[in-house]
């Protein structure tokens, strides 16, 4: 089993965080997106403090991919500069984490 991962952005609208859920979970990139509630982010950007609406999203999937999930979300993301970060998980169900390597393995044949 591969280590599995919780891949974290946030999206400026739901739409944008849902469309990023269908494409990643369609490629079998990821076993499971959370699309929460939007949320209120506050940061420094270009020297000024701003403060946006922005829906986060949880990704799960296996380390080995997360270069094409975030090629993915570069791809679909609005932002000049997204937040994409990956944490490890360094326990879990093991039935959980077999299935989001299950889900996230194309088998050939």
């Amino acid at each position: 089993m591969d280590d599995t991962v919780i891949v974290l952005t946030n999206l400026p609208d739901r739409a944008a965080a849902l469309k990023l859920a269908q494409e990643l979970v369609n490629r079998r990139l990821a076993a499971c997106v959370n699309v929460l509630a939007d949320c209120t982010s506050v940061y420094r950007w270009r020297g000024k403090v701003e403060a946006a609406q922005e829906v986060p999203v949880l990704i799960k999937t296996r380390a080995a991919l997360y270069g094409e999930v975030e090629a993915e979300i570069r791809k679909l993301h609005p932002y000049e500069l997204p937040e994409i970060i990956a944490v490890p998980i360094v326990r879990g169900f093991t039935e959980y984490l077999e299935w989001v390597s299950g889900e996230t393995t194309i088998s050939i044949g």
